[in-house]
């Protein structure tokens, strides 16, 4: 069985969307997929949407959303439908369309696409390692697909839990049409009977997203070429609902300089960060439409330099280069002096006071030293490290006395992990460090002056839990891994 993908009418209004969980600070990535959906949707005269998918509660942080909204305002990528906007395909969080999953779901199950799976966590570890000892791909084994309809029924009246499978056709292929890449085939004994729907009554990702991208009359969907290999998937769906496909765009994912995939290890991807260190959104975005090659390189004399009315006008997506595009924050920085410097100096000063200057960021920093100075002229003897990037302390400084480099740099990744997953308030982070400290035999001093040498590059600094709250989440973060990362490298030139 061969599935052909059967497109929109060029005819129907256009309608794209963004759908970005809310599990921690905004990605840039999702900015970046954000702006090709908005120029895809302003060209056209068609609608851009934005959808928050918060069905996986286990990774659900409850001020993220919030932060999504607010720095792709910050950005200029405002949405036509939403949570907060409203729109006629409501609602927009996947969290409040639980009964329309549930529906659906049982549409599969009753014209027999997809089964009840009663197997348990252990069954699925067991059947995993076998699969992984025999040198096969692991994946569900098909326990249940075949379940007669009295074994379904006594499993349910003996409450056992159960998740909804898809039941992918055991023969043939799927083929898709990727507008960047043309026809794209998977082979049906390469793709798992995924879980659908969850034993706590919600949907994973990929019911969910096919439901709601034919419920609110998505024509295009452009989304990172990492969901290719689940679109036979959202294919099968589809067909099993009855429903024409949408068009697919899978755009290349942004790269380090090495070509791996962008990760916060070795670039800042959360759009707080580069909103708090003082990025402009024009800049940002100016760089975010480089990626590809979709605008013209002869745009504006080649400067490199355009407005976001600018890409909607001249963007053209068919020239979209499928090689990774690179995310070179020197280039950035780069970008953003140009921008600094073409404004005016009152627009300057408003940046600065927006920003690293803001009332609210020099008031949670006066708090913290004004026990400590004898003269308001030694403001900035104590507070340096707030305003500055390069910050890299010498082992002299950081490297605890009875301990080694390697121990220290592996502490500090312990930390590092234990940071990301803790809300930034001073009531969170001290047991947390503190616990941390125990279960590695670190004393609260060496612990703590560690973390402060990495922060402020000195011995001496106000009390530090309270500055990493002033300082940010995101900004603190991008100190102790970049910290780790030139540690790292040094240690292996050393080597």
């Amino acid at each position: 069985m061969t599935t052909n993908n059967t497109e929109n009418s060029t005819e129907a209004p256009i309608r794209v969307r963004i759908a970005p969980s809310p599990t921690g600070d905004p990605h840039v990535g999702t900015a970046y997929i954000g702006l090709l959906n908005y120029i895809y949707a302003r060209q056209r005269g068609g609608k851009f949407v934005l959808r928050i998918e918060d069905t996986d509660r286990a990774r659900f942080v409850s001020t993220s959303e919030q932060m999504i909204f607010d720095t792709l305002r910050w950005l200029g990528l405002g949405w036509d439908e939403g949570p907060d906007v409203g729109g006629p395909y409501g609602p927009y969080r996947q969290s409040e369309r639980t009964e329309i999953y549930r529906d659906h779901a049982e549409i599969l199950l009753t014209n027999g696409s997809a089964y009840r799976c009663f197997c348990t966590a252990e069954e699925l570890d067991a059947a995993r390692k076998q699969q992984i000892a025999a040198k096969l791909p692991p994946r569900y084994p098909g326990t249940c697909r075949h379940l007669t309809r009295e074994q379904i029924e006594a499993n349910l009246a003996s409450n056992k839990p159960y998740v909804i499978r898809m039941a992918v056709p055991t023969e043939g292929s799927t083929t898709f049409r990727d507008e960047l890449r043309g026809d794209i085939t998977f082979e049906h004994s390469n793709v798992d009977d995924q879980v659908l729907m969850k034993s706590d009554g919600f949907p994973t990702y990929h019911l969910a997203n096919v439901v709601d991208d034919r419920l609110m009359h998505i024509t295009d969907v452009i989304r990172a070429e990492e969901w290719i290999s689940s679109t036979p998937k959202h294919v099968l769906l589809y067909k099993a609902f009855g429903w024409p496909l949408p068009r697919f765009w899978h755009m290349p994912l942004l790269r380090n300089i090495d070509k791996s995939k962008i990760s916060k290890r070795k670039n800042p991807v959360s759009l707080i960060y580069y909103r708090e260190s003082g990025f402009l959104p024009e800049a940002l975005i100016n760089f975010l439409g480089l990626m590809g090659g979709g605008v013209p390189a002869d745009l504006n004399g080649g400067t490199e330099k355009f407005t976001l009315a600018e890409m909607v006008e001249h963007f053209v997506f068919t020239n979209i280069r499928l090689g990774g595009p690179v995310f070179d924050l020197t280039k950035l920085r780069w970008l953003n002096g140009e921008y600094l410097r073409a404004i005016t100096p009152e627009d300057f000063y408003t940046a600065l006071r927006s920003t690293v200057l803001s009332d609210g960021y020099l008031r949670g920093i006066a708090a913290l030293i004004q026990t400590r100075v004898e003269t308001l002229g030694q403001f900035g003897d104590l507070t340096g490290f707030f305003f500055r990037d390069d910050v890299m302390p010498s082992q002299e400084v950081f490297l605890p006395k009875k301990r080694a480099l390697e121990e220290t740099l592996a502490f500090t990744a312990e930390q590092l992990t234990v940071l990301e997953a803790t809300d930034w308030t001073h009531e969170a982070l001290e047991p947390a460090l503190k616990k941390l400290g125990e279960e590695k035999s670190w004393s609260v001093k060496e612990n703590f002056m560690l973390l402060r040498a990495i922060i402020t590059g000195s011995t001496m600094s106000p009390p530090l839990l309270e500055s990493l709250v002033v300082f940010g989440k995101a900004r603190s973060l991008d100190r102790v891994r970049r910290f780790l990362d030139v540690q790292k490298k040094l240690a292996n030139t050393k080597k």
